[in-house]
């Protein structure tokens, strides 16, 4: 199964023959790529707009280790393979401690690429569709009232509708409405996925025993 075209994978190696090589691999699986003879002309380019970057570790100017280090500290998250020749390997295992998705060792297989590439992409959009979803969560909470709020963060740490109407001095009935809102609001089907929501916003650090499994 290959990725959608929009899908869009950036080569970054000194080695023309390689780039036009990679190019050609990648693009006959349904890819876009663009592809870059060094790291200050990838970097200097909107990396943003890839889905997945191959990254020599090698290379004049830049290292592939130093283009992964300026992507870091900008928040890029895209992720990384990096391309290593041989006695490379304790590098590549140094850009896995960093963030990297993997490495693979030159001359390479072909087929071993592709699927490496394609499952980079595939975690990238899973990352991506994750950020968009705690982003409209985020909306969803943020257009609650906020007593609704306060109850919420209640609910989260465990608390009874009953501890929660004596602490902001209200009616359990009145309680029970406002969470059973907030439920709605959030898209809740039951507590225990309230709670999760609500650890995912961060208004508890882990799940209170009760709302488990």
């Amino acid at each position: 199964m290959t990725e959608p075209p929009s899908s869009f994978v950036a080569i970054i190696d000194d080695d023309q023959a390689l780039r036009d090589s990679l190019t050609w691999l990648l693009e006959s699986v349904g890819l876009i790529t663009c592809a870059y003879a060094d790291g200050e002309t990838f970097l200097a380019a909107d990396a943003g707009e890839h889905d997945a970057i191959l990254l020599d570790v090698r290379m004049p100017g830049l290292s592939g280790l130093q283009v992964q280090q300026r992507l870091l500290e900008r928040g890029d998250d895209t992720p990384v393979i990096f391309m290593t020749g041989h006695g490379d390997v304790p590098m590549a295992v140094s850009a896995l401690k960093s963030g990297a998705f993997d490495f693979i060792e030159k001359p390479f297989n072909p087929q071993q690429l592709i699927d490496t590439v394609q499952q980079a992409l595939a975690e990238h959009q899973s990352r991506r569709q994750a950020k968009r979803r705690l982003g409209e969560l985020q909306a969803r909470y943020a257009a609650l009232r906020p007593k609704e709020q306060k109850i919420l963060v209640h609910v989260a740490e465990g608390m009874t509708s009953r501890q929660i109407a004596e602490h902001l001095d209200i009616s359990a009935k009145t309680v029970e409405i406002y969470r059973l809102r907030a439920m709605k609001a959030l898209g809740a089907g039951n507590f225990a996925e309230l709670v999760r929501l609500c650890v995912a916003l961060g208004l508890v650090e882990t799940l209170p025993d009760g709302a488990r499994g």
